[in-house]
């Protein structure tokens, strides 16, 4: 059977399934402080739920190579065998830190997508620079200065510089970056971790984000620009090396241009799905939540797909062990 002729009623809300276990089984770890453990059960948790789907699916963004992750490894194949051959990017627990210390924005994400469609990213770091729909082509771009990027995008809203809130990882290597946003007269808001959010927040006008730069993992810029493929918006990327191993890795998986600038559509093109539940209240998700009574909890989760441009917002209460 094709993709497309079982995309419809295949996988959708089995897509939010799999998402909603790894969130419940994160939030377990929330605020312990221990981020190895939680994404060790928000990992074994999305590998049950996925090989309960009928997909023949191949990891070609997970938790790292085979010999690094036991488990939603790149490579491993999930999925019950049957059904049509789909590559799956992930990321159980986007935001470890964050979830470790019940701070907020951390997610379970997914995003699958016909077999060849998506950009086999290696675990190395990529610059990225991404805005929101209603933008013109190439309004920002990766190899442009700071500043002409924030006017650009300034001049295209019809507003100042100084009204231009910009979104980046509170890290050391983005001294220069935020010193830069801050002398164009532009503003920052700084985020402890989960990049793929803080990229989303571009495209929800309640967060005031207008544009997000600086580097970060290149898997979750993979994961973000198929959420950005299915609610608009747009994205650049550019593998970065620290050391030849990582040059090695990345040829490894079939890239040869270690210079190359991906738009949105090379890093994730074709049809594609992608869902989100989110583990600690945030931007984007509203956390899981256990009942007053403790005998259940609820789940928020967003499930969209890029050729019909459909956003859908779940919600679900669920008993304490009962079955889906």
């Amino acid at each position: 059977m094709s993709f497309e002729s079982n995309l419809d009623r295949l996988l959708v809300l089995d897509l939010v399934r799999v998402t909603e276990a790894a969130a419940v089984a994160a939030a377990k770890m929330v605020g312990r402080g221990d981020e190895k453990a939680a994404d060790a059960e928000a990992v074994d948790a999305m590998r049950s739920a996925l090989n309960k789907m009928d997909i023949q699916g191949r990891v070609v963004i997970g938790e790292g190579e085979r010999d690094e992750a036991p488990m939603l490894f790149i490579g491993e194949e999930v999925g019950s065998g049957n059904g049509p051959k789909v590559d799956i990017a992930l990321d159980p627990l986007e935001g470890t830190t964050i979830a470790a210390k019940a701070m907020q924005n951390s997610l379970a994400v997914i995003a699958i997508s016909e077999e060849g469609q998506m950009l086999n990213a290696p675990d190395v770091y990529m610059d990225k620079i991404a805005v929101g729909p209603g933008y013109p082509e190439d309004v920002v771009d990766l190899d442009k200065s700071t500043d002409e990027n924030i006017k650009s995008v300034a001049d295209a809203k019809g507003c100042s510089v100084s009204n231009i809130l910009v979104c980046v990882l509170d890290r050391p290597r983005h001294a220069n970056l935020i010193k830069e946003v801050r002398d164009s007269g532009a503003r920052v808001k700084l985020i402890g971790d989960g990049d793929v959010a803080g990229i989303i927040d571009t495209t929800n006008v309640e967060t005031s984000v207008d544009i997000y730069m600086g580097s970060g993992g290149a898997p979750e810029g993979v994961l973000a620009a198929a959420a950005l493929r299915c609610i608009g918006g747009q994205m650049q990327g550019r593998l970065t090396f620290r050391n030849d191993d990582e040059r090695g890795r990345a040829r490894k998986w079939g890239i040869t241009d270690l210079d190359r600038k991906y738009s949105t559509m090379e890093l994730a093109s074709g049809d594609v799905i992608f869902a989100a539940t989110g583990v600690t209240d945030g931007d984007f998700l509203r956390g899981v939540h256990q009942t007053p009574d403790g005998k259940g909890y609820s789940t928020e989760s967003v499930v969209m797909r890029s050729k019909t441009g459909t956003v859908r917002w779940v919600k679900g209460d669920h008993k304490r062990g009962a079955k889906d």
